[in-house]
């Protein structure tokens, strides 16, 4: 692989960075050299670039490359690497479940495989962890309630400027330093971290996480805009922020319009309208039951209290089995 001599323009300080050797040529299909030393990786469609991202390693870009060509052009694609197989079910049908544009922003996020993980972890808990009663068609689901719970960290009121196009959510001092501390704290690098986010469609957002001395305040920015755009955030409008409470650690987002309320007394459960008289429970994103809207005749209030009844009767039976278990 040859290389070649060049100066390169540090634009952070605005001054030349030493020169350093930049490979003029790849072995891998779909990988090109960047001016930086590191590697873009690209695919043709209808006769148009597509640019799949730029990473550190050629193999890292070929390997973007072969899972944009298996989402373009089929399984029978030339790839660089195996090609995916028989094997590989569960990567096969999350390739298929997004459409082209997904695929190339993951890629260009770097976060496909946190996103095919996220999918395959949820896949396997909702397939063994899934009941449905009869009675009501409402379900339960492990994951929430039992091995895989979440803690509720904390919620923001979003407001006009974290909407706006400063592209950026400023999470209140309190809840940053208590459940998303920064090393270094409020003297971290303006840098920052990036954090994955899931939501209740099981996809994947990666925020970068940082403190502005300039305000004195902690943002998630990059990606942010994204977001509001996706899950059309208005202001008044609230963003939940949840943990596992495993060892993963895995956090979670979620949003609940401001005109929706939340049902007292089930915790994380929001209530969203479905239908004339009709409202939704979810229980951290999942919908686990529909319910008549509350009435001047009371009936949406006394179907709230028999599904509070029947929570109940859950939680004592999953005690039960888990203490029998132990």
């Amino acid at each position: 692989m040859g290389s070649v001599a060049s100066v390169v323009l540090d634009s952070e300080n605005g001054v030349e960075a030493e020169s350093r050797k930049i490979p003029s040529a790849s072995k891998y299909k779909g990988v090109v050299p960047q001016p930086n030393g590191r590697w873009g990786a690209q695919i043709y469609e209808k006769h148009q670039r597509v640019w799949l991202g730029t990473f550190n390693e050629a193999y890292e870009a070929a390997k973007a490359y072969d899972i944009a060509a298996q989402r373009f052009r089929g399984l029978d694609a030339v790839t660089n690497f195996k090609p995916l197989s028989g094997d590989d079910l569960a990567e096969i049908k999350f390739l298929n479940s997004h459409s082209k544009a997904e695929i190339v922003d993951m890629l260009r996020k770097h976060t496909y495989t946190d996103e095919l993980e996220q999918a395959n972890r949820n896949s396997r808990l909702k397939g063994n962890g899934d009941m449905e009663n009869n009675s009501n068609k409402c379900r339960f689901f492990d994951s929430v309630g039992f091995g895989m719970a979440r803690e509720q960290l904390f919620e923001k009121v979003v407001t006009p400027s974290d909407v706006g196009r400063l592209n950026r959510l400023v999470i209140p001092k309190q809840h940053a330093e208590k459940h998303l501390p920064l090393q270094g704290g409020s003297n971290c690098s303006s840098k920052g971290l990036l954090l994955n986010f899931v939501d209740v469609n099981d996809k994947v957002w990666r925020f970068r996480y940082s403190y502005w001395n300039s305000s004195q305040s902690f943002v998630l920015t990059k990606g942010w805009s994204r977001f509001v755009k996706e899950k059309n955030l208005k202001a008044g409008d609230v963003v939940t922020f949840q943990r596992s409470t495993g060892p993963d650690k895995q956090l979670y987002i979620d949003r609940r319009s401001k005109n929706i309320p939340v049902i007292a007394g089930m915790a994380g459960q929001a209530v969203d309208p479905v239908g004339p008289g009709q409202v939704v429970i979810r229980l951290f994103g999942v919908d686990i039951c529909k319910l008549p809207a509350v009435g001047n005749n009371g009936e949406g209030r006394h179907a709230k209290r028999m599904i509070d009844m029947e929570w109940s009767m859950e939680c004592r039976n999953k005690k039960k089995m888990t203490v029998g278990a132990l």
